[in-house]
């Protein structure tokens, strides 16, 4: 089958892929990233690490490389946790994959991306967090390597606010 046969047109709705990285330490301790204060989005708010998925990568090794890159760890244990779709309203969207990483290896070091902090879910959520995450972070933590992964679909409203839904 030919790249042409394929289907792909601009004329058709595109997504941006994306991964988004929680590491999650024996004691249950989650790995946050407080954005840098000059990035170009959520600067000064804490999220999972992670990032695009680069031309000719599998979203699992997007998610290994990440998670290298932001932290200086690497995961023995990966899992994954679910997707999301994100509706911008423009012709592109997004869809990211979510990953628990576990039984972690290497020297945690910061990146150009931002501070790195260990927190538990409850001190996580009272931290000023990406909007999603305050859904999002409880959703990863339950979730156990072959349980069934979650599915969202984010949306914003006529004022520009986020809606977000999830099924399993």
């Amino acid at each position: 089958m030919s790249a042409e046969s394929q289907g792909v047109s601009n004329q058709r709705y595109a997504l941006i892929p994306r991964v988004l990285i929680f590491p999650v330490s024996e004691t249950g301790q989650i790995l946050l990233l407080e954005g840098a204060r000059d990035k170009k989005i959520w600067a000064g708010y804490w999220n999972g690490l992670g990032g695009h998925v680069e031309k000719g990568e599998s979203v699992p090794t997007a998610a290994k490389r990440e998670l290298l890159e932001e932290s200086g760890l690497v995961a023995d244990k990966l899992i994954f946790c679910g997707q999301v779709v994100v509706d911008t309203g423009l012709d592109r969207g997004i869809i990211f994959f979510v990953f628990k990483a576990k039984q972690l290896q290497g020297e945690l070091r910061a990146s150009g991306e931002g501070r790195l902090a260990w927190y538990s879910l409850r001190s996580a959520l009272k931290l000023k967090l990406v909007e999603d995450l305050y859904t999002l972070l409880p959703l990863v933590m339950r979730q156990r390597a072959n349980g069934r992964p979650f599915w969202g679909h984010y949306h914003y409203d006529e004022k520009g606010q986020l809606v977000m839904s999830f099924t399993s």
